[in-house]
């Protein structure tokens, strides 16, 4: 392999690490030389750890390694989960692909326990009429909040995300597609109008806006007193290549301290909202940025 190359693999290997682990904090646990990396993700009674060993080839000319170790999983839910992350790195070859195997590894895991407790309620249902998650959800009954998406008087249309909510704390993610900073102070503007947002504890958010003619972004975000919470969203904007848009996330606090979970509920809620809203960008699109 010619010099360059590897000197650009090993490049961009250093900034998907420096990305990773401004997400997911201590989570991601990187090995001394920084040539491996682990993160043990965990949904309901469902767990697994990821493993992955970088190439001197990755990104530009294959894959890295991984390992998935899962006692909880059966063996055919491993090769499911297998097959799927393999199948992501051949619709992104070239790409850093870490971060997107991680979310799509916390996706399924949510998933899988969601199917779980939909069989324990149909069977619940049976023996008592009883609401199940109703404690949970209880604060989202009005109607705008309920809204798929909210077009503000012209301006961008805002798409609200679904709330998730863990230890009492619940995060909400709202994104609009943009093209100037007037753009951002407005949708805040318009969220602030809806008083459940305005009362948030917490509405972090990022954006990125993409200037053609100077072929350059014009970026920020806003902690909003989540220290460091806006600057990890605009890490996410950045890794998951997307621009022209902005993503607000807000958050409830619950009387219960989250530690460093609470930046991975976060950007779950900013991830989930960007893709409701079809903001992803497609891989070929990847290759013409």
């Amino acid at each position: 392999m010619e010099n360059n190359t590897l000197d650009g693999n090993i490049s961009r290997q250093i900034e998907e690490q420096e990305v990773l682990k401004s997400i997911y904090g201590e989570e991601w646990k990187e090995d001394d030389g920084g040539g491996s990396g682990n993160i043990t993700l965990s949904e309901g009674n469902l767990s697994l750890e990821l493993f992955v060993t970088l190439t001197d080839i990755y990104p530009g000319q294959g894959p890295p390694l991984f390992q998935i170790l899962a006692p909880s999983l059966s063996r055919d839910e491993m090769v499911e989960i297998t097959t799927i992350l393999q199948d992501m790195y051949l619709d992104n070859i070239g790409e850093t692909i870490i971060f997107q195997w991680v979310e799509k590894a916390r996706e399924w895991l949510q998933e899988k326990v969601s199917l779980q407790a939909c069989g324990v309620a149909a069977k619940a249902e049976d023996e008592e009429d009883e609401e199940v998650y109703a404690e949970s959800y209880t604060c989202w009954n009005d109607d705008r909040m309920n809204q798929s998406s909210k077009v503000s008087k012209d301006g961008p249309t805002i798409v609200h995300g679904d709330p998730i909510s863990f230890k009492k704390s619940t995060f909400q993610g709202h994104v609009a597609t943009i093209s100037s900073t007037s753009d951002v102070k407005q949708v805040i503007s318009t969220l602030m109008e809806n008083k459940k947002i305005a009362h948030a504890t917490h509405n972090m958010y990022a954006y990125r806006i993409y200037r053609e003619e100077t072929k350059s972004f014009s970026q920020d975000c806003e902690d909003d007193g989540e220290t460091q919470a806006g600057s990890r969203m605009l890490h996410l904007l950045q890794i998951m290549d997307v621009r022209n848009i902005l993503v607000v996330v807000s958050r409830w606090y619950g009387g219960v301290h989250l530690g460093p979970d609470r930046f991975r509920l976060i950007n779950n809620a900013a991830r989930q909202v960007i893709e409701k809203a079809g903001l992803l960008p497609s891989p070929e699109q990847k290759k013409k940025h």
